[in-house]
């Protein structure tokens, strides 16, 4: 048995440790905001919060979330009016919006730890890959919320 919380809330699975805690967030727990893109943690798609920092969850076994915070898109806020996904929308951010999940996860991160970061700090930041190209549109609203936040 596997003891952690999602989004605030407490879960225990009776599953396999080494199961990719991307998969038991989705078939488990049916929490599907997380997405899958390239299962060895590279591309980003699958970036969760694991106990406040950002983190892939097609490389992480199960087991290794023991007792850990994990928070997913859906858990990002109550109404999905954080002013990072107000501005993904507002700013046009998403373009086929797959990996924007993941990325919206990094962001938040990001200003967690860097409340003004540089366009530079972003890029190197946000390691998250976007088939679509979204970079600059991604930039623009990382650049405005940390505006906003810091008002």
């Amino acid at each position: 048995m596997i003891n952690f919380k999602v989004n605030g809330q407490p879960h225990s699975l009776e599953i396999d440790p080494e199961t990719p805690l991307l998969w038991a967030l989705r078939d488990h727990l049916s929490m599907t905001g997380t997405k899958f893109g390239c299962g060895v943690g590279q591309c980003g798609a699958c970036t969760v919060l694991f106990n406040g920092s950002a983190l892939r969850s097609c490389s992480l076994p199960v087991a290794a979330v023991e007792g850990a915070d994990i928070i997913t898109i859906e858990g990002l806020s109550d109404a999905g009016d954080h002013i990072l996904q107000k501005l993904w929308v507002e700013m046009n951010v998403p373009q086929c919006g797959y990996c924007q999940a993941g990325v919206l996860m990094a962001a938040a991160d990001l200003l967690k730890r860097i409340p003004n970061p540089t366009d530079d700090e972003i890029d190197a930041y946000i390691s998250n890959i976007c088939r679509c190209g979204t970079y600059p549109r991604i930039r623009a609203a990382i650049r405005r919320a940390a505006q906003e936040i810091n008002a």
